[in-house]
Formats: C-alpha cells, structure tokens, sequence
C-alpha cells in the first residue's frame, strides 16, 4: 500500500527519535525508518522521524520527517509533540553528549510524552543487576570488571576460558578469549589470545601470564572492559552457535517472546556476530542435531523463560521504561542456558517472520501507551498540531 507524506490528524502519532544530519536530514536506517512507516500506516498508525535537535518539549510544533512511498521522497512537516517516542539514537556517543542527555530528561518529566528505551545498556550494570535476582542470577556466567591483571587471573584459574569485552561495545567488536592449557612438551600451563578481527580472530601464544597481561592491555587501551567465564556452548558441524531472541511488549503492555533466531560462529571467529563473520541460521535444525527434537523444544521453552525474566529484572533496575530487547543466549553442552547480552536498540531480525511481528509490536506496544496515558491525563489525539 501507498501511504501519503502528510499525516492524517485523527491518527495516533509515533515519533522515531535519531539525531540530525547537516546533509542528510537525519541519521540511522533508513530502510527500517520506512518498514516501521509502512507497518503503522497499515495499523491506522501514523508513525514519522523526529530529531533531538528539532524536538522541543516546551513546544507544541515541530518538524518532523515524513515518507511518501509513491515518490519515494523524505519531507519535513510541523507536527504536534508525538505522545510516543521509539529512541533510536544510533550512537553512545550521541546520547551521552549533553545537549541530548538535557533534551532526553525534559522528555522524561513530561507526563503527556512517553519515551521507551531512553538509553543504551551498560554490559557491566547488566550483569550487577541480573546477579541481585534469584530468577536470573542462574544464566548469567561468573562476571567480573577487569580493572587489574588479578580479575582474569582469578577466573582463568576456576575456567580454562575467560572472555574479555568491552562494556559500551556493540556487533562482537573489541572481544578477546584468553584460553589455559597445559603445554605439550614441559606440561606448564600456557596461555593463548584470540583477539576477534572483521571476519575471523588472530590467535597469539605465550608460556607466561604476565606476558598474556601485556597483550591485553595493549589491545585494550583505555577501553573499560568486563571478564567472564568461557561457557562449553554448544556446536554444528564444529562450529559453535548460539541464539538470538528478541523480546518486546505487546498490545497489553506485557513482555513476550517476538521470536528466536540462531547464529553460527564464522570458521575462524571466537563470536557469532554477523558482521564479525557468523551466519544466520534456524534454531531447531541447530539444537535437534545435538538435542533430538523433544530436547529442543524443552530448550528454547527454557530459553523464552529466561528471556522474560531477564527483561523484567532489567527493566526493573533501570529505573526506565522498556518496550523491546535483544538478548544473546548460549546452550552449553548439557542443554542449560547461559545470557551473554542484551541490546536496548536491537539490530533488525533478517527472519521474515519475526521482522514482521517485530514492527507489529512496536505500533501495538505505542498504542497501548497512548491508550494507558490519555485515560491518565485526559490527553488530545495524539499528533494533532493545533492541539
């Protein structure tokens, strides 16, 4: 279906915030800007891109950007003070530029806008928070802030693989695995370094720790990182995977399971991160191969319980309103379920069928929203510009 470039009035109004772009109007993916346009449309929705720049919460005007599919053109339009947000600021670095943190918190006091997922997760404050609660603390692996050369050392000693990641990074990147092994010829222990590249990972060798510590902070420079347990998980064809769910509110404001994907780690990657190499792949043909079919279907009914747990135990710690996360899960070799991380602004699911829920939920959830705060506050149809 078409959909015309000026906003119907009577409609519920979505607002995507980004950030501006001198030469390009305003930044992020578009093609998913436009997928989520077309799926409001269709649900009586009218759904446009604002920017923090041109968001003015004192305002009752503004400029938003609007999608004529016919044309296939961007256009600005005034329109009325969305009453709900979807954060898609694509950067850490923009929100936490002052200006934005400034604009975002005027938002949040303002009880006639609602804004979900108002910020990016901190892999550190994740763990901490998992960890307080009974529900969750069983998936999550021995974590720790790796400040000094005592933090791994430690946990090499209990595991003989530790992670290393960067707390603010996204897509697999700036991952190491630090491996101990006893040598083959004097039978000491030695370590070895695999240090996540593009598209595979560079592997280096050494006979002592403090040698294995240099390289690291070498690699790590000033970056804040965190160190965890290495799990066993679970291989294809000897290739390790692991599972992708994206869990998001629906039209009752609940969470629930949008839907599970899988990834296989590249030949020579230590993750499964696409970008990084891996390949998108179906769970139940990965986990039957090791499972058998009734194994898998107790596996991913574990892992969905896992996964709205963990979205409620953050949710509740972050002091913020959540409408959707993406969550990084592994199955060790025994079939037990182990979180890795979870992404407030995830990436779009290339499987078709949760795509499309996906964009669904967004619009449900942003209705539920409107719904719940007009009976609050008595508000105006949401969008109109001379409300």
């Amino acid at each position: 279906m078409e959909f015309s470039s000026t906003l119907p009035l009577h409609r519920p109004l979505l607002g995507i915030l980004t950030m501006d772009d001198p030469a390009e109007l305003f930044r992020g993916n578009r093609s998913n800007f436009i997928d989520l346009i077309r799926t409001g449309a269709e649900m009586g929705v009218s759904v446009c891109v604002v920017t923090v720049k041109d968001l003015k919460p004192g305002h009752k005007k503004i400029i938003g950007y609007t999608y004529d599919s016919a044309s296939k053109q961007w256009s600005q339009q005034i329109i009325g003070i969305p009453r709900v947000l979807y954060n898609r600021i694509p950067q850490r670095e923009d929100e936490a530029d002052p200006e934005v943190q400034r604009t975002l918190q005027a938002i949040l006091r303002q009880p006639q806008v609602r804004i979900f997922n108002p910020t990016f997760f901190n892999k550190w404050s994740l763990f901490e928070w998992l960890n307080k609660a009974k529900t969750t603390a069983r998936y999550i692996p021995a974590t720790r802030k790796l400040t000094a050369s005592h933090e791994l050392e430690s946990l090499l000693k209990l595991y003989p693989s530790v992670y290393m990641k960067p707390i603010s990074g996204k897509a697999g990147k700036g991952i190491m695995k630090a491996e101990r092994y006893v040598g083959k010829l004097d039978r000491k222990t030695e370590y070895a370094l695999s240090v996540q590249e593009t598209k595979g990972s560079v592997v280096y060798k050494y006979p002592k720790f403090s040698q294995l510590w240099a390289k690291i902070k070498e690699e790590i420079g000033r970056e804040e990182y965190i160190a965890q347990q290495g799990i066993s998980i679970v291989k294809y064809k000897k290739r390790p995977f692991d599972l992708r769910l994206l869990v998001q509110k629906n039209y009752k404001g609940e969470w629930d399971v949008t839907g599970i994907g899988a990834r296989l780690a590249g030949k020579m990657s230590i993750t499964t991160h696409v970008p990084r190499g891996g390949s998108i792949d179906d769970p139940e043909k990965l986990l039957a191969a090791a499972f058998g079919p009734e194994g898998t279907k107790r596996i991913l009914g574990r892992a969905r319980k896992a996964a709205l747990a963990i979205a409620r135990q953050v949710e509740k710690k972050s002091g913020h309103m959540l409408g959707e996360m993406s969550m990084d899960m592994g199955v060790d070799v025994h079939g037990g379920i182990w979180f890795f991380e979870a992404n407030s602004k995830p990436m779009k699911f290339d499987e078709p069928q949760i795509r499309k829920k996906s964009l669904e939920r967004i619009v449900q959830y942003s209705l539920y929203l409107i719904r719940t705060n007009q009976a609050k506050t008595g508000g105006m149809p949401a969008g109109n510009p001379n409300s």
